[in-house]
């Protein structure tokens, strides 16, 4: 949410920014006109924040005279002293509970229903995660603010050859294609079917390109490995761990194909940061993904075998990728931080001018 946040300060948005105080500084540079105010120590620690965000954060919202608490991430204060907003980024360890672990899951779910009674207004970045919170949560949509996210374009960019070459000789790929994926090794992002689905697409190519599978922590999928042990001997994974915030234009604006066949998003901001790279993208249709995507990316559906067929197609047509990349690109421009701060700015507009007390 750092776009989000240098954007609202960019606006002239009177904020108070409480954060841990070894984010402090990091904060400040990012909002410099906004008050940033540094909780107790014990905020590192996940128990402690929680039971902090119930007292300490109300106490520093009548301190400072805030009209309104937002809180970024689907908890909300019970006994506030003003109006609250909460975001709510998606919904699927309700709507798809076995791709999430069961014990995040379920404090994300004691969350989002306790958000759903008790906030003054909602804000999800996605017309599907509005919806589906009507539909399971029976939330009044008159409630609920879509802001989309933005994509910081400083960052996620079109590579130059240079950027390019440079993340292929770290990768050891030396120029050789590849399919790129960026994002968790979660149950929720498809990454065992990607990987039979490549495997399936490319066994049989002359120069079959690698995949890498780039990004870390944040979730764990036992059945990546069992996958991994499906690929024929002559087919290359590279799996780098984290790659630099520098390297990600040109390793996914250098990549055949970004596939991200995810199997639900709220939003889904790694399919428009790598459009913004000017990648050509594959991914599903489900849930938000086609809002972001729209007739700019390529899509499937989530099991290997039409994973596989996809690729297969992409990979046999330059023309139809380098089309994609062109639109994808141009698609991803209509995505701002500044239009998803006057998003915010609105929800906590609507937000102040009601009572803050709901049952």
């Amino acid at each position: 949410m750092d776009g989000l946040l240098s954007a609202l300060d960019g606006q002239g948005a009177d904020l108070v920014v409480v954060c841990q105080r070894s984010e402090e500084a990091r904060y400040a540079a990012l909002a410099p006109r906004a008050r940033v105010v540094a909780g107790p120590a014990t905020l590192a620690h996940r128990a402690f924040r929680l039971a902090w965000e119930q007292s300490g954060l109300p106490s520093v919202a009548r301190q400072v005279g805030a009209e309104v608490i937002h809180h970024p991430y689907y908890t909300v204060p019970l006994r506030a002293p003003c109006p609250t907003v909460v975001t709510v980024h998606d919904v699927t360890h309700f709507s798809e509970p076995d791709a999430h672990d069961p014990i995040r899951a379920g404090h994300l779910k004691s969350a989002t229903r306790t958000a759903a009674r008790r906030a003054t207004r909602l804000i999800v970045p996605s017309n599907a995660t509005r919806n589906e919170l009507v539909r399971l949560l029976g939330v009044d949509p008159a409630r609920i603010d879509v802001a989309y996210h933005g994509v910081d374009r400083r960052v996620f960019h079109r590579p130059t050859e240079e950027e390019v070459a440079r993340v292929s000789e770290r990768l050891g790929l030396h120029g050789r294609p590849y399919v790129a994926f960026l994002g968790a090794l979660e149950p929720r992002k498809n990454v065992p079917n990607l990987i039979r689905g490549w495997a399936a697409a490319v066994a049989e190519m002359p120069e079959p390109p690698a995949l890498v599978l780039a990004g870390g922590a944040g979730g764990r999928d036992d059945e990546v490995d069992a996958a991994l042990a499906t690929v024929p001997m002559h087919l290359r994974v590279v799996r780098p761990g984290y790659l630099s915030w520098s390297s990600l234009p040109g390793f996914l604006g250098g990549a055949l194909v970004a596939a991200l066949p995810s199997r639900g998003e709220g939003f889904g901001l790694p399919v428009l940061e790598a459009m913004a790279c000017g990648a050509p993208v594959l991914t599903t249709r489900r849930s938000s993904l086609p809002e972001v995507g729209g007739d700019a990316v390529a899509y499937t559906e989530p099991d290997a075998a039409s994973i596989a067929a996809a690729l297969r197609d992409l990979i046999g047509d330059p023309g139809r990728r380098a089309a994609l990349a062109e639109a994808a690109f141009r698609r991803a421009e209509r995505f701002s931080w500044a239009e998803s701060a006057q998003a915010h700015l609105a929800a906590y507009e609507r937000a102040a001018a009601v009572s803050p007390v709901r049952g």
